[in-house]
């Protein structure tokens, strides 16, 4: 469904991303790892086409991004940024905003599976108000109200973007057992920073200088890429997954 085919990407003097080729299909699971600045984020925003390739081609079922329309792409992707972001209005508004004909019960099952029951003790429940940028919730909070705003959109592609970081351990887990069946027939890309994140992912790439210096499962890349093995040991996740 997604394919990247030598892309390079520039800004200005800053070679960003080089010869990345990777794919993922419809119900497969990417991850992208690797240090800080490795490039991560930036396919994330490619994909979206907030910037277009320098060189090399993204292509979407079988059409190059740069030929559909921003509109119509857009709508067959729900991203969940690394940052995540709330509107001022309610709870319902700001899950609406993924599907404005979701009902109550699609919205109530978005943030089941989100791990977002904190709603319901919240006065108002799903009409709670909700602070610009969504000052008056914690940062765990956010994210989960985030993935559940893109959970209410059923969409072919599935981008988030570091957005498990500021859950716990126990809530990360939860909610990634929820997020395997419910987007189970689509494709999903997460960026993540956490090995426990994406042990179980298909399929893996890591980055270094925007490179991809390795690819393959959690167990291979242990054995076979260095970067992967230093980030999952200073995580103390040298054999566990």
């Amino acid at each position: 469904m997604i394919k990247l085919e030598h892309v390079e990407k520039y800004f200005g003097d800053l070679h960003v991303l080089k010869d990345i080729n990777l794919e993922v299909a419809e119900g497969e699971k990417l991850v992208i790892i690797g240090p800080s600045g490795s490039g991560k984020s930036t396919i994330a925003k490619l994909l979206l086409r907030f910037h277009d390739v320098t060189q090399g081609a993204i292509c979407f079922d079988g059409a190059d991004l740069r030929t559909l329309r921003q509109e119509d792409l857009r709508q067959r992707i729900a991203y969940v940024p690394q940052k995540a972001w709330l509107f001022s209005g309610t709870v319902a508004e700001n899950l609406r905003h993924g599907n404005p004909q979701a009902g109550e019960e699609d919205l109530r099952h978005a943030l089941a599976v989100a791990q977002a029951g904190f709603v319901d003790s919240l006065p108002g429940g799903l009409q709670a108000r909700v602070e610009q940028g969504g000052r008056n919730f914690s940062g765990g909070q956010k994210q989960r109200l985030a993935i559940a705003r893109a959970l209410t959109k059923r969409a072919d592609l599935y981008i988030f973007d570091d957005s498990f970081s500021a859950l716990d351990f126990q809530t990360d887990a939860a909610l990634r057992r929820a997020l395997r069946q419910e987007v189970a027939g689509s494709a999903v890309l997460i960026i993540a920073q956490r090995v426990s994140t994406i042990a179980h992912a298909d399929q893996i790439i890591v980055l270094e200088d925007g490179r991809a210096v390795g690819i393959g499962r959690h167990e291979e890349l242990l054995e076979t890429c260095p970067v992967y093995r230093e980030i999952a040991q200073s995580q103390g996740k040298g054999g566990e997954s």
